[in-house]
């Protein structure tokens, strides 16, 4: 396709030119643009798919930049980008030295705040209006909150908090009915019964406007019928949870329908309160294998966009993860697995088909889940709360506070832990060691194998305290045999050491082959339960001359440094990620910068 409308929008002042038609010929340039890119690159096609015609609107009446616009996680960000001046750097999206999936204010200063994980915008963009409030501006904020993202209780508290307030901030609920996977709980509910009565509020926004129309005596009776309108709204619809938290409710309104978006939005901008635009959207709009399938396109790897994507039924961890689970729990009626809107990406699919009454997606909640969790425990079931290791640190303080001061017994299975690769700062899944290491009572393992996360799975049915089982994304690299001792040694009776776990494991052991083809010996120490550091170990590693240590994580805090501080090793060296975040690129190029590759492994030890 030519992109006739879409090489020339330099900035987003250039969609006022264009009239209706044009803008949704721009539409369809996109669309076709989304597709094409994101099956070379990967990337969130649903999500952003479905955002298209949102986003337009948007930017068709606001003034961005002196107008902040936050869009929640960011995954629906992609247009945004593509009307913001990165059209051109478009192809290098979730690329080494690309630019980003999601909004970085460091990118463009069209991007207000860094997104990435859900349910932050509301209170993000409202702090960015108060700013502007502070400052004398006369500006208007807007955040596009969707994908299950009002589930989340930060989104909650900002409502409560924005709500009764006076001023001009736009919060724009894209409601496709989806998160990653389906949308559950009561505020899916609520919008959905919404959707049933939108002839009441077109009615509703239509008088409105007629009677501010009328000269002199317009305002008077809006105020009198005001009161008699609230009496209206409870008989047809009971209530509206925007309306009655103090926020100006508009809608619904088609969320793919650029007229209506930008008549809705043209109201909102002229308040003096807080508004609620109820945009109802379809996930995957306009390909229709996303359409059909919104949860397996809404992240994706690099696919053939005329066939879709053909499912890959090879194993991963995640599915080991889940199918193990499936396992036990056939015979052990107590066993529960808890995800946060995450069914499918942690392996729980089966699961959640299986034994419906012991499976609980809570939605984006991760601080609900894991007290929820405890809660289980504390009554004697054995639950399994499956989530990102990205994600997890959101849960801290109810893993110290809820979970490890009574030692109740929640498993958390931490996926995707270590690097991830494309999606960047956000999602990387470096700091889980570091923050559970700090918790009482907390036991830590990272299988670096099938085999090994099979058997650690097993082990912990029987747990008495919380313990975290870690384990990475996608597929095993080395076929490790699990093993009940706390390390395991790989020993060329060497006067070195390499100390590592977890799936760069196999690269320490590559990283041996090498360095014995040079005449060098050096052994391989995997650990295999992370936290408690064992006593023996640091008992081994002391009679070594040198000792090598490679973390997949963030150094500060991390399990070497626990070792070196308490074990009495003659000479040292850490290789970790350190005072820094680690940005977008493969998980392959991302170890080899970080010196976590075999090569860069066996250069290290020689000393280069």
């Amino acid at each position: 396709m030519e992109y006739k409308f879409l090489e020339g929008i330099k900035t987003p002042e250039d969609l006022k030119k264009l009239n209706i038609n044009e803008l949704n010929s721009l539409c369809e340039e996109v669309r076709d643009l989304l597709i094409n890119t994101v099956s070379k690159n990967g990337g969130h096609l649903a999500s952003n798919l479905g955002a298209v015609e949102l986003t337009v609107a948007i930017h068709s009446v606001l003034n961005a930049p002196e107008d902040s616009i936050i869009f929640d996680v960011g995954h629906q960000c992609y247009t945004h980008k593509l009307i913001t001046g990165r059209y051109g750097d478009f192809g290098t999206i979730r690329k080494e030295n690309g630019i980003s999936g999601f909004m970085r204010p460091n990118e463009s200063v069209y991007d207000p705040f860094v997104t990435g994980h859900a349910s932050n915008s509301l209170a993000a963009a409202y702090g960015i209006y108060k700013a502007s409030v502070l400052k004398g501006k006369n500006c208007t904020s807007l955040a596009v909150i969707g994908d299950g993202s009002m589930t989340g209780g930060l989104a909650l508290e900002a409502l409560n908090n924005i709500g009764g307030s006076k001023g001009n901030f736009i919060v724009v609920v894209n409601d496709n009915k989806m998160s990653i996977s389906k949308n559950i709980g009561s505020m899916s509910a609520h919008l959905k019964r919404i959707r049933l009565k939108p002839g009441y509020y077109r009615f509703k926004t239509g008088t409105e406007n007629l009677l501010f129309k009328i000269p002199l005596i317009g305002k008077p009776i809006h105020s009198g019928l005001s009161r008699l309108k609230k009496m209206f709204t409870r008989l047809v619809y009971r209530n509206n949870l925007f309306e009655c938290l103090g926020f100006k409710y508009i809608g619904p309104v088609d969320g793919h329908n650029i007229e209506q978006l930008r008549a809705a939005l043209k109201i909102a901008r002229d308040q003096t309160k807080p508004c609620v635009i109820h945009a109802i959207t379809v996930k995957g709009k306009g390909y229709p294998f996303a359409e059909q399938q919104p949860g397996s396109y809404h992240g994706v790897s690099a696919f053939d966009s005329h066939d879709g994507i053909h499912e890959n039924g090879d194993a991963n961890f995640s599915s080991v993860a889940g199918d193990t689970l499936v396992r036990l729990a056939e015979k052990d009626k107590s066993i529960c697995a808890i995800t946060a809107a995450m069914t499918s990406g942690t392996g729980l699919a089966e699961f959640s088909r299986k034994y419906k009454n012991r499976f609980f997606d809570v939605g984006i909640a991760e601080e609900y889940a894991a007290t929820f969790a405890a809660g289980l425990a504390s009554a004697d079931m054995k639950p399994y709360f499956a989530v990102y290791s990205s994600f997890l640190q959101r849960s801290y303080d109810q893993i110290i506070h809820d979970t490890a001061i009574a030692g109740l017994p929640v498993r958390f299975l931490i996926d995707r832990a270590g690097i991830v690769g494309e999606d960047g700062e956000t999602h990387q899944g470096l700091f889980d060691v570091a923050f559970l290491t700090t918790v009482p009572n907390m036991t830590v393992y990272s299988p670096a194998s099938y085999n090994e996360l099979i058997g650690c799975i097993e082990r912990s049915v029987d747990a008495k305290a919380p313990l975290a089982i870690r384990y990475p994304r996608g597929k095993e690299k080395f076929s490790f045999e699990h093993s009940d001792k706390d390390f395991t040694v790989f020993s060329s009776k060497g006067r070195v050491a390499i100390v590592t776990y977890g799936i760069i494991s196999s690269n320490a052991l590559e990283a041996q082959q090498l360095l014995s083809k040079e005449g060098i010996s050096a052994d391989v120490i995997k650990l295999n339960k992370v936290y408690p550091v064992s006593e023996k170990l640091c008992d081994i590693l002391s009679a070594y001359d040198k000792v090598f240590f490679f973390e997949e994580g963030i150094r500060k805090g991390g399990i070497s440094e626990h070792i070196v501080s308490r074990a009495n090793i003659r000479s040292h060296k850490i290789i970790a990620i350190s005072d820094c975040f680690v940005p977008a690129m493969s998980c392959e190029a991302a170890r080899k910068r970080f010196g976590l590759d075999s090569k860069s492994m066996a250069k290290t030890v020689k000393g280069e």
